[in-house]
């Protein structure tokens, strides 16, 4: 238990800008802690859930679920919009492998960057504004641990694509690993029954296709494409839930 919580705590250090207490280290911990990445996921959805059902009491729709969407911007300090318009920029043109990886790190944003947080945050907004309070607070429970789980099978199907990188420690990322994480998003996936398996399944195989497209790219993922893999994943369960719930 000890071990599992150290590993917890340091996949809500990566993933989130919380305070938490230093798990200490230990060889492969970040391989290991991506198991519990849609955990942290739900986590963070549930203070996002209920600010959007206290919102829905005094303000419209559309406030409510656009301060809702912040709130988790900040909790995780826009780490996987970060990792979406760096692919985007990187990958939504024709460069070639290395400039591609080379744009990934280039903190300035371009068109295709630009366009890609416009996009992935409207379409959310609009998503979650259009459902009713109690639909759109197990909207977001689904959607956030859907989109993480995305990260965790593209660590375990895909190669590290830098011959070194902040994500290469989680590299090491097991199928079984992968497994359990897609078993605690299908926990959160049944608030909504079918149709939250549904939008599980579809994240998942967002994540698949980009891994797919990166991996002909540039030869696999970065740690920006795992952003992206979560982001379009979460994404594409919130508009299918929008549709189906």
């Amino acid at each position: 238990m000890k071990r599992e919580l150290a590993r917890f705590l340091s996949a809500a250090q990566l993933l989130t800008r919380l305070p938490l207490p230093d798990p200490g280290w230990e060889p492969g911990r970040l391989a290991r802690a991506a198991r519990w990445y849609p955990a942290v996921g739900f986590l963070l959805a549930l203070p996002a859930a209920g600010l959007w059902l206290a919102l829905n009491l005094w303000l419209p729709a559309a406030a409510a679920a656009g301060l809702a969407l912040l709130l988790v911007v900040v909790l995780t300090g826009g780490l996987h919009e970060d990792g979406l318009a760096d692919t985007a920029d990187a990958l939504g043109g024709h460069a070639p492998r290395e400039r591609a990886l080379e744009i990934m790190r280039d903190s300035r944003i371009g068109t295709y960057g630009a366009l890609s947080l416009v996009f992935s945050l409207g379409l959310r907004w609009a998503a979650l504004a259009s459902l009713e309070p109690e639909a759109g607070a197990l909207a977001l429970l689904v959607a956030l641990p859907a989109g993480r789980a995305g990260i965790a099978l593209t660590l375990a199907l895909g190669a590290y694509a830098r011959e070194e990188g902040a994500a290469r420690e989680a590299a090491g990322t097991t199928r079984g690993e992968a497994g359990f994480a897609i078993l605690t998003a299908a926990c959160a996936a049944l608030l909504c029954g079918a149709a939250g398996v549904l939008a599980l399944a579809l994240a998942l195989a967002l994540a698949l296709l980009l891994l797919r497209y990166s991996t002909r790219r540039i030869g696999g993922y970065t740690g920006d494409t795992l952003g992206a893999a979560e982001q379009i994943g979460q994404t594409g369960a919130l508009l299918l839930l929008a549709g189906l719930v």
